[in-house]
This record gives C-alpha cells, structure tokens and sequence, in this order.
C-alpha cells in the first residue's frame, strides 16, 4: 500500500494520464472520474478518459460527462493509467485492458476490500464510503483548489455510493468531505432532481418488470429479482444498469439478502448481492468470481437464467442458515 503523498508525487511526475473506471460505471465511478479529471486538467495535464459502458442519463449533468466513453482508436494513448473504483483490473472490461497491455506506470485508487493492489501503486481504503472520498483527499495533496465542477461530480459519488449517507460505511469523513464540497458550490437541489427525480421512462418500466419477477425463499429471509435478457430489449433498456432497482429486495421486512439477477446477454447473468448488515455478500461473489463490499457486491456468471438463479439463491441459503 502507498500513501496519497507517493501517489500525488507520481502524478506530479508525467505530464499526461489515462484515467480509467469500471464497466456498467455507478455514480462513484463517474463522479471518481470526472472529479479527477478536472483537477489534473487544473495541473496542466493531458488526460484521456476510458469507460467501456455508457454513462446512465441521471449522470448527464456532471460537468464533462460527455467525455466519457471508449478510449479512442485514433491518438496515441498515455502509458500512464490510474484505475478508479475498480476492485480488480477486469472489472475496466477487456476493450479496455486490450488497450493498456503495456503501461509503464498504473495507479489504482480504490474502496473495495476485495481489490488485489493488482497497480504499481495502490491507495484502497475499504473504510471510506466512496471512492470519491479518496480522490478528495488525493486533489488536497496535489493542492487543487477544487471549483464547482469537481465539487459537483464528486459529491454525485458521495451521494450514490453512501446511500445518500445512510449505509453503515458513512463515516464523519464522509459528511465533512460533503460539508467541504458544498462551500465550493455544489448546486444541492439540482443534485437531488438529476439524481433522484429524473428517470428515464425505461428505468420504470424495467423496475416494473422485476417487480414482476419478484421471490423469496420460505425462510423470508432472501429475496431477488430477475430480468431477462429478452425482456429488458423489449422495453428498450439493455444499456440501462439503475443502481437502485436492487435495493427493493432489501427493504421487504425481514429479508436480510436481497439479489437482482439480469441476464446481460444470452447465457451470462449480471447478480448483484444486498445485505441489511449480518451477511458478507462480498465473499459470497468473490466465490463466484465478484467482489465489492460487505453489503453491496456483485459478479457474473455464465448459464440460464433459471440455473444462475438457483445456484446463487442456495449459496446465499447456506451461508445464511
């Protein structure tokens, strides 16, 4: 493990880096990103932005969001990359990877307690509630005064990550990092109405097809959803990943596990994993080949839909009897 000091020194070092985040990007990885990325652009330096996945339309209204995409095919790339909100280097997605097989220098910045320090140089704090907070953190030591726009777009990875500071990893840290970033200007009501209060007609109609979907064991004490891969393009959101579809599972009374499995394409299956607290759902996806958190985590797997859902739903059930 280094020190922000090391890798605010690193940067510091090299005029230009590839900044990089996780395939179905979530508001941490955004906000991450596009904080980061203002800042080093304040420093002088050229940045080049790589997501696989589009960015989610509540996220549109983060200052630079429209530069977020596939790393381009046509300019020579940086061999310097920092990974952000990343808990292993697949999690970028393989276009990406393939396009950063020889780098000279990477930097992984990360909250995930699962993450292998698989960089160079690795900051992972699994005690702060967003990477959002690291890269605060990381702007102060390179002295950047942070302006509106990376106020805004970390505060968007604080919000999303904390539960809008309910989860149990919302530290002191965390309100004051908020505290922090509202005096550099963020707009909060806009926030809320961007976040909260605009989605699309699809994230609806997709939260209304795994309502329909909707079981729980007899214990009462897991409960999932599933889609379809057939279903979701019916409706016209394949390339939407609502981050909060799952947590319906985890509010039903009693239930102490909450899983959403979608089919992402034809025979692999996208599961995120909930817990209300007593339950380690990240060990339970690093058995699948995931990770994340203690109450928030997720892998995929290949099979049917059918097969995945039961296969997950037992190994929840036996970790949990």
């Amino acid at each position: 493990m280094n020190t922000l000091s090391e890798i605010a020194a690193v940067i510091k070092e090299h005029p230009a880096w590839v900044l990089v985040g996780h395939a179905i990007p979530d508001g941490d990885c955004i906000g991450s990103l596009l904080g980061l990325y203002w800042g080093l652009h304040s420093l002088g330096k050229r940045v080049v932005l790589g997501l696989e996945d589009p960015v989610p339309p509540i996220y549109h209204y983060l200052p630079g969001s429209d530069k977020l995409g596939p790393l381009p095919s046509d300019v020579d790339l940086p061999d310097t990359v920092i990974f952000l909100d990343c808990s292993d280097e697949e999690r970028a997605g393989k276009a990406l990877q393939d396009r950063l097989v020889r780098c000279s220098v990477t930097i992984n910045i990360d909250h995930h307690a699962t993450n292998p320090s698989f960089a160079h140089y690795n900051f992972i704090d699994h005690k702060a509630a967003a990477t959002a907070e690291l890269v605060y953190y990381l702007l102060k030591e390179l002295e950047i005064e942070i302006t509106p726009a990376m106020a805004e777009c970390l505060y968007a990875g604080l919000v999303m990550d904390s539960g809008r500071f309910m989860y149990s990893g919302t530290r002191p840290e965390t309100l004051e990092i908020a505290a922090q970033l509202l005096r550099a200007g963020v707009d909060v009501e806009r926030a809320r109405i961007e976040l909260f209060e605009s989605k699309p007609r699809e994230e609806v109609l997709l939260l209304s097809q795994a309502l329909q979907n909707l079981g729980w064991d007899e214990s009462g004490r897991i409960a999932w959803m599933t889609l379809a891969y057939d279903d979701v393009a019916r409706i016209g959101a394949l390339d939407l990943h609502p981050e909060g579809i799952i947590n319906y599972t985890r509010s039903i009374a009693g239930v102490e596990v909450g899983l959403l499995i979608r089919e992402i394409s034809p025979g692999v299956c996208k599961i995120g994993f909930r817990s209300k607290g007593k339950v380690d759902v990240a060990s339970i996806a690093a058995r699948l080949g995931g990770g994340g958190h203690k109450q928030a985590a997720g892998a995929s797997v290949e099979g049917s839909l059918d097969q995945v859902t039961q296969r997950v739903v037992q190994m929840v059930r036996e970790v949990i009897s």
